[in-house]
């Protein structure tokens, strides 16, 4: 990672995108108490990944027909809202010069969100 990248990470953890990773990091540790719900744990502790520090990381997909079902699965029990939110987000912060670099990792974090399943954040 650049200096650059260790910045923004730095002004986006500052900013509030702590909040969004607990968020995440919290339905990870939720999902973890049953045994059917940890598949859903996973993802959501890669999301929080993603969201802590977004600068500097890319996301690698992958999938297979395991991972489609999975993310239909997903994108029912509620993915949709959240990756709709980051785009709302990704849109608004676009609107400013200062704010695209921001916007454009909404924009990804918001891929990931509505297709969790067979990708991985490297």
């Amino acid at each position: 990672m650049g200096c650059l990248s260790v910045l923004f990470n730095l002004i986006w953890i500052l900013t509030g995108g702590w909040v969004t990773a607990l968020g995440f990091f919290i339905v990870g540790v939720l999902c973890y108490i049953t045994v059917i719900g940890i598949p859903i744990g996973r993802q959501a502790f890669k999301m929080a990944s993603l969201t802590l520090a977004p600068f500097g990381r890319e996301v690698v997909y992958g999938g297979g027909t395991p991972s489609l079902v999975a993310n239909i699965v997903w994108l029912l029990l509620g993915g949709w809202w959240s990756a709709a939110c980051y785009l709302i987000g990704g849109v608004i912060y676009c609107c400013t010069i200062v704010g695209i670099p921001f916007g454009l990792q909404l924009f990804k974090m918001a891929k990931l969100t509505l297709m969790p399943f067979g990708a991985e954040v490297r």
